[in-house]
């Protein structure tokens, strides 16, 4: 049985560089990263999912937003029944999105830009296409192959080995074959029944990954983001969790399935690899837990950075929003990571929609990009997010995300391609070659009033404003009034949100539904026109004290 990673034809590129300008190994406590969704952001070749070669095509638009870094969430080989989180081969580019040589390209374009590039890596769960499962599978009871996997005895009467609820809705369990005549034939999938979980319990999973990381970080990838980080480890034995609430959110509901111990080990072990690079390459966590659990995961020896998933879950509340704020800052003084701001993502509603929809959420979700841009630590945000998108009500008959089918959620919503230009023919410039295919998923009628080529001739725009909050956060790094490390202290007053940093800089949120009077100092950038110190309603701003 051959565990190493499958390599492309090609062979491995030699390992090179991050960038040119190697001047702040830790650019990231500090950067500004776009999330990119290739299959919904740009179609190069027409066959309506979006490519490298699209990303490649647009790298001039992401370099106008002052951007460091890309995030592209996974492009290796997958049957796609999970929009690419379901790897069947972890060391190449699906044909859907090119291939190594694009992959390659996109590298060197960004560097030359300066935009630093980081992949996905799906290590909880592969495919069932994945070789090491299809053998699995053939290879029967007692395997060392089956032992790559979780495999277990049924309960009588036909019941899965435990009552552990999967995220996408249903059991945690499948059966390989109905009519097997072995009661060991149960396999677990915390997802959909296409993505069996490793277990991680078998040190050679670990080698097997470790291949994996080394493939990426050699092809000159500036970083990894982890997915499911903190469920790769589930309790001995796989006991019975007992009741757990009857909602999606996360592995969140089952403490026997996510968070244990031995997880870190493997962080410790990544973290070794990630320093061997010059610079050092950045490891990212999709943790989703509490603050004060997912900061664990931040400790000096293990991942760079964890995701602030409670702002992605916050509506439109002053309190809620210090909340978050002050645990973050409590964390972070605790553990020394700084904080990694997001409020929007593949898998969460968008924030104009979350905010209430319509022009209030439109204000609102203005104010929470120029918010988000100037607290302290890094910022990740979703394409999309700088052009104000909100959420698509997908119909039903073209909804692809198997959430929908086995736990009746769908994350279809927030991935529907992109709008570039306001003219409906080529799905709205989504496609780049006349006579292309349907996009994969539908857009909505009035799709063209949000394009970028709209918003560029709009100084208002939510666009330019992005573009203005994010050239002005550079600038303030650079002159040291703006630093990644800064204590940021929270209140609020009559719904007014205000995190003062050490720095000198004050973000003001006014979220009490009428004016608010900012505090003195001059307002150098805000959502909304301040007119006689007060701030309106739905808008934000960044104060700097007078010396």
């Amino acid at each position: 049985m051959d565990l190493r990673p499958r390599r492309s034809a090609g062979g491995p590129r030699a390992r090179v560089p991050a960038l040119s300008d190697t001047d702040s190994a830790a650019w990231w406590q500090s950067a500004l990263i776009y999330e990119v969704y290739p299959r919904s952001f740009a179609d190069a070749d027409g066959n309506g999912v979006g490519d490298l070669r699209g990303v490649i095509d647009r790298l001039p638009y992401l370099s106008s937003l002052g951007v460091d870094g890309i995030w592209l969430t996974p492009f290796m080989h997958s049957p796609q029944v999970d929009q690419g989180y379901d790897v069947s081969d972890y060391c190449d580019v699906d044909p859907l999105f090119g291939s190594l040589g694009d992959l390659d390209e996109l590298l060197d374009a960004a560097h030359w830009r300066g935009i630093r590039i980081i992949v996905d890596v799906v290590p909880n769960h592969a495919s069932t296409a994945h070789p090491l499962f299809r053998q699995a599978v053939e290879d029967g009871p007692g395997s060392p192959a089956r032992e790559l996997f979780h495999f277990a005895q049924g309960k009588p009467c036909g019941m899965p080995p435990n009552d552990w609820p999967s995220v996408f809705g249903g059991p945690a369990w499948t059966r390989v074959a109905p009519d097997s005549s072995t009661d060991i034939d149960w396999y677990l999938h915390l997802f959909s029944p296409a993505q069996p979980d490793w277990n991680w319990r078998n040190p050679a999973v670990g080698e097997y990954f470790e291949g994996v990381l080394r493939f990426w970080l050699d092809r000159g990838v500036n970083g990894v983001r982890i997915d499911v980080a903190h469920g790769l480890f589930k309790a001995v034995g796989l006991p019975d969790v007992g009741e757990v609430p009857a909602r999606i959110d996360g592995l969140r509901t089952n403490p026997l399935a996510r968070d244990r111990e031995e997880v870190h080990d493997v962080y410790r072990r990544w973290r070794r690899i990630a320093d061997e690079y010059v610079p050092p390459r950045v490891l990212v966590g999709e943790v989703n837990l509490a603050p004060d659990r997912a900061a664990r995961y931040t400790r000096p020896d293990e991942l760079h950075q964890a995701f602030a998933f409670a702002f992605t879950h916050v509506g439109w509340d002053a309190d809620a929003w210090r909340q978050v704020g002050e645990d973050l800052e409590r964390v972070r003084r605790e553990h020394g990571s700084v904080p990694t701001w997001a409020l929007e993502n593949h898998d969460v509603v968008r924030a104009v929609t979350r905010f209430g929809g319509g022009e209030a959420g439109q204000r609102r979700a203005r104010a929470a990009i120029v918010a988000l841009l100037g607290l302290p630590g890094s910022a990740y945000v979703f394409q999309g997010q700088e052009l104000g998108l909100p959420e698509v009500d997908v119909p039903v008959e073209a909804r692809r995300d198997p959430m929908w089918s086995r736990g009746g959620v769908s994350r279809d919503g927030v991935r529907v391609p992109l709008p570039w230009t306001e003219s409906a023919e080529r799905a709205h410039g989504f496609s780049s070659s006349a006579g292309a295919a349907t996009p994969w998923l539908p857009q909505p009628g009035d799709w063209g009033r949000f394009a970028v080529e709209v918003q560029e001739r709009d100084p208002e725009s939510t666009l330019q404003l992005f573009r203005t909050a994010a050239d002005l956060r550079r600038r303030l790094l650079r002159a040291g009034t703006l630093r990644a490390d800064q204590a940021a202290h929270w209140s609020v007053d009559d719904g007014l949100l205000l995190c003062r940093r050490d720095g000198g800089v004050t973000i003001a949120v006014a979220m009490g539904g009428r004016p608010a009077r900012l505090p003195d100092g001059e307002v150098v950038l805000a959502s909304a026109a301040v007119k006689e110190g007060m701030l309106p309603a739905d808008a934000a701003a960044w104060v700097i004290a007078r010396r």
